[in-house]
């Protein structure tokens, strides 16, 4: 297997808005970042990536971009920016841009000229269609509720809108839209950002006929019927070509819809398009029958059969990113874990289970302090799009009551995983003197950073030990994947292997002890990690509640 930077990096995920406030106005910005940066060097991790900074009206919270080449006045400047830059490489971090050119906002200058004419030169920049039998031209749906098409009276036509009406999306079969990404690409490259989390980016090359697809729960056709069209590798290897290939960049693509099959072709060792994806099958492992929204735990059969199956899939041949959460995801201890009494636990268990197989480690901001699901109280509570669309979509409807609606948003809502970074317990946890845009959770008197840095068995020193032990032993990084126990509905096992080199990793995921039978050659093994401080791994061992060790074979 080819050595590579990005496989061996971990990538620390950084939500502005909720990170760190420098100025008082409740909203994180840049300079909070900067501030910060020693804490991310503490860490050990070796790449951030921001979510967007770039000028946007804040329809989807800077998803809706109206100038790529500005940052937005609420989180500073682009002295600011390259001032972070700088602060960062000088720490031996990276950083990571998060390219969204799906879409653009409905304020970028290119959509303005463009809803202005049928002629206008902007025109096929997006995607317009006349209407079908008095209706929208077909039934795919947004992601954020209602349609996927929005009438425009100035042209009597429709705009194809994946997400927020305030959301069209790119025509990326023109080719001067291509040049346009392309040459914004080039000059942030230029700028010293050394590579791009693309948001999306399997939803680019629309089928050239946009056929009508299988109707959701809402009665429109979901996002993964415009996955994976007809021309998204051959712009993709257009992108690497003109863009990618000119410095040593990571790339990581967030691929709705994507299938095993498909991630060969977008994360191939060869390297013609993007380093890895997300893919969002082990997400999808506790939603309910016809969307993500319902409360019911994951079936650990299934999430192992899951993330088995990727891992043993693009073995040899692709890479893995590895994630628990991020800014589109509930916090991970209380979905997959215990928020409650075995919260620190459970929290380094599932570190444990993840970070230690074969792919690039992704954490999100809070992730590595164990922070967890916020009891929002009503719908007020709540700023995300998506979030507050479908609560009156679904209860609207009759789908759900508002009360079901309530508990499934509290469990899944991705405002979860955006209420403030808890960096100590001083009022609003610290991290503005303002009034925060969206509620701090009100745990982070006992969960936040200060008092996590300050005590040697906190989740912060668990995943700081970790990412250490990932950059010591090879076999975590380029070992091959086994798993072991696949029927289990408690335990996770598996085992690492690099020529002589080889690791056992078991993972209880329930509160009850359970047993389990050491293989024989791990018998007299050295513990490399382990959640409690007296971990055995010895005949007949009895896992404790969320409990997690990791072996290293004792060589012959």
């Amino acid at each position: 297997m080819k050595k590579r930077w990005w496989k061996e990096c971990v990538v620390y995920q950084i939500y502005p808005r909720s990170f760190c406030d420098s100025n008082g106005d409740g909203i994180g910005d840049i300079r909070g970042i900067t501030s910060k940066l020693d804490y991310l060097r503490e860490l050990g991790i070796d790449v951030i990536w921001l979510s967007p900074v770039y000028q946007s009206p804040n329809d989807d919270n800077g998803y809706d971009i109206s100038d790529y080449q500005a940052i937005m006045e609420e989180f500073g400047t682009m002295e600011d920016f390259d001032e972070m830059l700088a602060a960062a490489h000088a720490r031996g971090i990276r950083l990571v841009m998060d390219l969204v050119v799906n879409h653009t906002s409905d304020e970028h200058a290119w959509f303005v000229e463009s809803r202005k004419s049928l002629d206008n030169p902007y025109r096929d920049y997006y995607i317009w269609r006349p209407g079908k039998d008095g209706g929208a031209p077909n039934n795919w749906g947004s992601c954020f509720s209602g349609p996927a098409w929005e009438y425009d009276e100035t042209t009597d036509m429709y705009y194809l809108h994946l997400f927020s009406k305030k959301q069209p999306d790119l025509n990326w079969d023109n080719p001067a839209v291509r040049d346009e990404v392309f040459r914004m690409m080039n000059w942030w490259i230029d700028k010293g950002v050394d590579g791009f989390r693309m948001d999306v980016i399997s939803l680019i090359s629309k089928k050239p006929d946009l056929p009508d697809g299988v109707p959701g729960i809402n009665g429109y056709a979901g996002i993964d019927e415009v996955a994976n069209g007809p021309h998204v590798h051959e712009y993709l290897q257009e992108m690497r070509r003109r863009v990618l290939n000119r410095t040593e960049t990571i790339t990581v693509g967030e691929c709705s819809g994507v299938t095993l099959e498909e991630a060969k072709k977008y994360a191939d060792s060869s390297e013609t398009e993007l380093n890895m994806v997300f893919q969002f099958e082990h997400m999808r492992v506790d939603s309910g029958e016809n969307s993500k929204w319902s409360d019911r735990k994951a079936d650990l059969r299934d999430l192992k059969e899951i993330l088995s199956r990727w891992q043993k899939g693009l073995e040899d041949v692709a890479w893995n990113s590895l994630y628990w959460e991020n800014h589109d995801q509930p916090r991970s201890v209380s979905r997959f874990g215990d928020d409650g009494e075995c919260r620190e636990v459970s929290a380094k268990m599932l570190a444990t289970c993840l970070y230690m197989m074969q792919g690039t480690p992704y954490i999100y901001q809070g992730q590595e302090l164990g922070m967890t699901n916020v009891p929002f109280e009503s719908i007020e509570d709540f700023r995300d799009l998506e979030s507050i669309n479908a609560y009156h979509e679904l209860t609207g409807s009759g789908v759900f009551t508002k009360e079901e609606m309530m508990r499934y948003l509290r469990y899944k809502s991705r405002d979860n995983a955006r209420t403030p970074f808890q960096w100590n317990a001083e009022e609003n946890a610290g991290f503005t003197t303002g009034k925060p845009w969206i509620m701090v959770n009100p745990n982070y008197r006992e969960i936040n950073a200060g008092e996590q840095m300050c005590r040697g068995t906190s989740v912060f020193h668990y995943f700081r030990n970790l990412i250490r032990l990932r950059k010591e032993n090879e076999v975590i990084i380029y070992g091959t994947y086994d798993l072991l126990l696949p029927e289990s509905k408690e335990i996770y096992a598996y085992t690492r292997t690099l020529g002589e080199e080889k690791l056992l990793v078991v993972c209880n995921f329930t509160a009850r002890e359970v047993s389990f039978d050491v293989p024989e050659e791990f018998l007299k093994g050295r513990i490399l990690a382990g959640n409690y401080k007296d971990a055995k791994a010895g005949k007949d061992m009895v896992l404790r509640a969320y409990e997690a060790v990791v072996v290293k074979k004792q060589k012959s």
